[in-house]
């Protein structure tokens, strides 16, 4: 019986072929899409990539400390204005100048894109402007007086119903006098 499996282990073994080196890709791969220099391998043949709309801003906020880093990512850092509090937050265009630049320290930053789901804010709506932590830009609409609450505004000052402070303070002040 030991016999046999050393017969059958040596035929496992001569039924195996190793390949040395590297695979071919070009053979392996060869239905892909190429873009520009990259080659694109979609699931299907009839896949389409959704349309993508870049974000107009960046949200740059440093994640890693400054300390320990080579003079030119501090110098860049420096030029962002992230060389401050750990937390700070800068906002940036997204133009190719800049992109080099945060490439060339993304290791340090976290890179938000700024979406505005309520549109963009218009010059008269920059107080009433903020900005998430996730990137939203949220625009807080003046929505000035409205007719119709004015008109509440001014029924309830004239009711003589309503609860004033002077009246509460009176009503107050007699029950505490006269608690039962």
């Amino acid at each position: 019986m030991f016999r046999n499996f050393i017969i059958t282990f040596n035929q496992i073994n001569l039924n195996i072929v190793r390949h040395y080196g590297k695979h071919n890709k070009k053979y392996l791969y060869n239905n892909g899409v190429k873009y520009a220099n990259i080659n694109y391998y979609p699931r299907t043949a009839d896949h389409q990539d959704p349309p993508v709309v870049p974000a107009k801003l960046f949200r740059v906020q440093r994640i890693k400390p400054v300390k320990g880093n080579p003079y030119w990512e501090k110098r860049l850092l420096n030029e962002l204005r992230l060389d401050g509090k750990q937390g700070d937050f800068t906002v940036v265009k997204n133009i190719p100048e800049i992109n080099a630049r945060l490439w060339k320290i993304k290791h340090l930053v976290k890179v938000t894109p700024i979406t505005f789901p309520y549109g963009e804010p218009k010059e008269h709506d920059i107080s009433h402007t903020f900005l998430k932590e996730n990137g939203e830009c949220i625009v807080t609409k003046d929505i000035g007086p409205v007719d119709e609450r004015i008109q509440a505004l001014d029924t309830f000052e004239k009711d003589a119903k309503r609860l004033d402070t002077e009246l509460l303070r009176k009503d107050a002040r007699l029950k505490w006098l006269n608690p039962w």
